[in-house]
Formats: structure tokens, C-alpha cells, sequence
């Protein structure tokens, strides 16, 4: 592959103009697991896992990947994007280096963790090591773990950045790296970490973003550092998540939300649900005014520390708990299959985020709901995120209850 940049103090590269896209509609789809020439641990860690066929995005994005190409990869939510990156990442590495093959980054630490849980089960019959290098949890362990010998690491940009600083994480054998939700790494926060991150990687390294999201301003900066990126993108308009029912409850002012999220109650733990917030001071605020209420419910958001975040994960994942309160901390690519209701207590600020919060229900094909409260200031966004996805969000139905 084509060298990228020129080099800079550190060893690493700069970043100069490779703009040369080529259109999915150029990628055919690749139907079956067994046709994609995988390693055969790799297939039985599928099958064993229990995936029966690919998804859209791994029947067109595999193989341009396993070939080497820079990929922009870009689908609904809970369509298999995480397995999609720990499938990719564990046919490019040979598990007889013990060093660090694949490199992924995420904007949350529950996400990380959860790339790097999916990558050891797939690669079961492997004998594959993957550390999930994150804040919050030991800086000894990640340096004792990392010196030990792991063939990929998934974590988030600050750790990652600390220890390939350290000299901990040598990245001299890399040869893939990933962005998940780029559009979130590439925009506010994250930016300057990945640029430094990505200046200590080989030359030539391949690329691969991933996103249900992308807008045109950032796809602009990926002409920096990615050479010809095949682009398999999904058109806005089909965006909207299929199987997914849309509603809003017209409550006319803020106050009244709380009264209609305790007469919903009921329906809520029907299934699993998340509310989301658009502020750490309101789920806090929400959690405690509905466990005055005597309701029971958990929250979460990134101010926690990573023990406390890690057990209300726990928690909701086995059920023991039924209605998780969350910022959009929650609303990126995390998976609980019961999840099958999502209410936007307050419409997000962002409306990308709108398809990010919305896409916790109805993982992989199954069917959800999601429930938008919307006060009077509140319709302006309402209708921006109807034009802007090309939808139509309904009035709420009585029986609301029989959708869940």
C-alpha cells in the first residue's frame, strides 16, 4: 500500500491530501461466511457465537478489508458493526507474533470493552489476546498486560495514547487501524488525541472508520490520512432504522414529562428500556425523583467512575435491572438484546444522535419502539429531525403497550 504523509519529530507522519473514493456501489456483497475465505478457527468461532450469515455492512466491508483496502464503513445501528471489526481484525492477525496487530479505538469505555469481549469470542479457536486499554481501570495492569504480549488492544484514545507514550503499546507491527463511531473520534474532543495517536503508527497503516453516521465535513477529513478508502455508505433516507416505531408525546411544557414518564412506567418494564437525557445533572436529578417515587431504576452517565459505570452495565444486562436513565453516553453502539423501548426524555441537541439513541432498540432486525417527549420549545427539533431523515414521527397510539 501507497506510504502516506512525510514523517514528523516523533517518527510518525503528517498528514496530506489523498482524495480518491470509491463508491460501495463498486463492492459486491460477499452472501456467506464460508465465502470469504476466513481462517477456519475463525469461521467456527462464528458459527459457535451463533451467526448464521453476514449482515449488509460484513457482506460488503469484509473483504475490501481483509484485502488491505481503507475502508469507510458506514450502517444502521445493531447491524453487526462491532462483530464486523473483530472479525476483520482477527483474520489480519497472525497469532504467532504476540504483538499488537490491530488497533481500535472508541468513544466510551463500555464500548471498548465491548469490541474487545466480541473479538475473544469469535476468536475462540484462536488463541488470540486482546486487552481492552481504558481510563478508569489500572494503569499497572494495562502496562503488565500489555508487556506480557497481546495481539490487539481496544480502548479509548487517552489510555491508548498514555501507554503507546509509555512505550508500553509498541506499535511498530500494526497494521490495522479502526475508528469506531468516527464520526464522534473525528469531531469534538477526540480529534487532536487520534492525530497524535495515528503520528506513532507505521507508515502505510490501513484504515478502517466506522459509523452509522457520517456527515460530508468529516468525510473531508479523512482525506488526510486514508489512501483511495472504499466508501460503503447507506443513504440518510434509509437511515430511519426499519422495524423501529417512531412516537412523540405532545407535553406541552417540561414539567409534565415526569408525570408521563411515571404513567408509562408500567409499559417501560414490559421489556427493557433506556431514557436518555441530554445532561449528566438531569438523569441524576430524574433517577432520584423516580426512586423518591418509589420506581425502580438505574443510571448512568460519564462522570462515574469505572467500577460503579461497569456493575449498572452488569446489572442491566442480566435484567436485575429493567429502566436505565442515560446521557448519550449510552447511545453509541452498546448492545443489550432486551432493550426494545428508548425514550428521548429530552430530544437530543444533536440530531445525529437522534439514529444513535434510537437504534438501542430493535438490535439486528428485531422489532422497537422509540418514544420522543416533546414540549412546546421542543417541536422546532422535532420536525428538523423528521426533514432531516425524511420520516414521520406520530402521535403516540393508546395501546402502545402491545408495540413493546
Amino acid at each position: 500500500m501507497a506510504r502516506r504523509g512525510g514523517r514528523d519529530r516523533r517518527g510518525g507522519r503528517g498528514f496530506e491530501d489523498r482524495t480518491n473514493f470509491e463508491t460501495s456501489s463498486q463492492v459486491r456483497p460477499v452472501v456467506s461466511f464460508d465465502k470469504m475465505h476466513l481462517k477456519d478457527e475463525l469461521l467456527r468461532g462464528l458459527y459457535a457465537y451463533g451467526f448464521e450469515k453476514p449482515s449488509a455492512i460484513q457482506q460488503r466491508a469484509v473483504a475490501p478489508i481483509v484485502k488491505g483496502r481503507d475502508v469507510i464503513a458506514q450502517a444502521q445501528s445493531g447491524t453487526g458493526k462491532t462483530a464486523m471489526m473483530s472479525l476483520v481484525s482477527l483474520q489480519r492477525i497472525n497469532t504467532k507474533a504476540r504483538e499488537v496487530q490491530a488497533l481500535i479505538l472508541s468513544p466510551t469505555r463500555e464500548l471498548a470493552v465491548q469490541t474487545q469481549k466480541t473479538m475473544m469470542s469469535l476468536g475462540e479457536y484462536m488463541s488470540v489476546q486482546c486487552h481492552s486499554c481504558i481510563g478508569g481501570k489500572s494503569i499497572g495492569e494495562d502496562i503488565r498486560r500489555l508487556d506480557s504480549g497481546v495481539h490487539a488492544v481496544s480502548g479509548t484514545p487517552g489510555r491508548v495514547f498514555d501507554m503507546i507514550k509509555r512505550g508500553n503499546l509498541r506499535t511498530k507491527s500494526v497494521k490495522l487501524f479502526i475508528l469506531d463511531e468516527a464520526d464522534e473520534m473525528l469531531s469534538r474532543g477526540f480529534k487532536e488525541q487520534i492525530y497524535d495517536i495515528y503520528r506513532y503508527l507505521p507508515p502505510g497503516i490501513q484504515v478502517v472508520l466506522v459509523s452509522a453516521t457520517m456527515p460530508s465535513d468529516l468525510l473531508e477529513i479523512t482525506n488526510k490520512f486514508m489512501t483511495d478508502p472504499v466508501r460503503i455508505l447507506v443513504k440518510r433516507d434509509e437511515l430511519t432504522l426499519e422495524g423501529i416505531k417512531q412516537f412523540f408525546v405532545a407535553v406541552q411544557k417540561e414539567d409534565w414529562k415526569f408525570d408521563t414518564l411515571c404513567d408509562l412506567y408500567e409499559t417501560l418494564t414490559i421489556t427493557q428500556a433506556v431514557v436518555f437525557c441530554n445532561t449528566k445533572r438531569k438523569v441524576e436529578w430524574l433517577a432520584t425523583k423516580l426512586k423518591d417515587a418509589n420506581f425502580t431504576v438505574s443510571s448512568m452517565h460519564g462522570d462515574m467512575e469505572q467500577k460503579e459505570r461497569d456493575e449498572i452495565m452488569s446489572e442491566f444486562r442480566s435484567g436485575t435491572s429493567r429502566v436505565l436513565i442515560a446521557t448519550d453516553v449510552w447511545a453509541r453502539g452498546l448492545d443489550v438484546q432486551q432493550v426494545s423501548l428508548v425514550i428521548n426524555y429530552d430530544l437530543p441537541d444533536n440530531r445525529e444522535n437522534y439514529i444513535h439513541r434510537i437504534g438501542r432498540s430493535g438490535r439486528f432486525g428485531r422489532k422497537g419502539v422509540a418514544i420522543n417527549f416533546v414540549a412546546d420549545d421542543d417541536l422546532p427539533n422535532l420536525h428538523d429531525i423528521e426533514q432531516f431523515y425524511s420520516t414521520q414521527i406520530d402521535e403516540m397510539p393508546m395501546n402502545v403497550a402491545d408495540l413493546v
